[in-house]
């Protein structure tokens, strides 16, 4: 299986149970083809570079999963056909996901420094 991630714009006026259900939508959709998804990332709503479909705002999802290849063709159609998605694109990742640690904050460290000095 390949490793892809897909970014797609939710249009700002579906809120509420009607965002959630385009979301979960889209991921049964990869789930019925047997995708694996690895994470979901909603990123809220944003403000765009220019004007899709007379608006300027959209909410950001980003799905990273696997999947083969003839998943993503069904997926795409079922996105250009859904009235709710203005943008998406899909992208292959030839090296995988990696998931990156959160960063640390400075708290920890200086709490470490304290407990040594005693």
């Amino acid at each position: 299986m390949r490793t892809y991630e897909t970014i797609y714009i939710v249009n700002p006026e579906a809120t509420g149970d009607d965002y959630a259900a385009v979301v979960n939508k889209f991921k049964d959709v990869l789930t019925e083809q047997g995708a694996n998804i690895i994470k979901v990332d909603e990123w809220g709503v944003r403000k765009m570079a220019y004007p899709i479909q007379k608006q300027t705002r959209g909410s950001y999802v980003l799905t990273v999963f696997e999947a083969q290849p003839e998943v993503i063709k069904e997926f795409e159609r079922r996105m250009r056909i859904d009235e709710k998605i203005m943008k998406f694109q899909t992208v292959f990742l030839p090296k995988g996901f990696e998931a990156t640690a959160p960063a640390e904050t400075e708290e920890p460290a200086a709490a470490e420094e304290t407990t040594e000095a005693e």
